[in-house]
């Protein structure tokens, strides 16, 4: 069953790093995509970073300079660091993946997604 469980989220203050966890069931080298979104309260879903099996990666523009994302396929993990946090920060992060090639940060584009990791950004 494909499965992804994310960790590494927390209460951190402003100014502080983290970084997110997502370990998958079956051999990430399947997954074409791999992404984190995010969602925070009253607010839509939307993309954080993505990386594909090449190492090809995007992030979204307001997290430039301040996030990276990486994938470790002997691992079956992918990570997301994350530097300089903001309050608006703060949100349910999402780790997604798909074998198809569209990937990206379109939500859309993802079929399988894990429950989310809580990031709480404090000033």
């Amino acid at each position: 069953q494909e499965q992804l469980v994310e960790s590494g989220g927390g209460s951190v203050q402003a100014g502080g790093s983290l970084r997110l966890s997502c370990v998958s069931s079956v051999y990430t080298y399947n997954w074409y995509y791999m992404a984190w979104f995010r969602q925070a309260p009253g607010k839509e879903r939307e993309g954080v970073a993505a990386i594909n099996k090449y190492g090809t990666t995007n992030y979204a523009e307001y997290l430039k300079g301040r996030a990276t994302i990486s994938r470790d396929d002997a691992k079956n993990t992918l990570y997301l660091q994350m530097n300089s946090l903001k309050r608006e920060d703060t949100a349910m992060y999402y780790c997604a993946a798909d074998d198809r090639r569209d990937g990206g940060i379109v939500d859309g584009n993802y079929r399988v997604w894990g429950q989310g990791t809580q990031v709480t950004v404090s000033s």
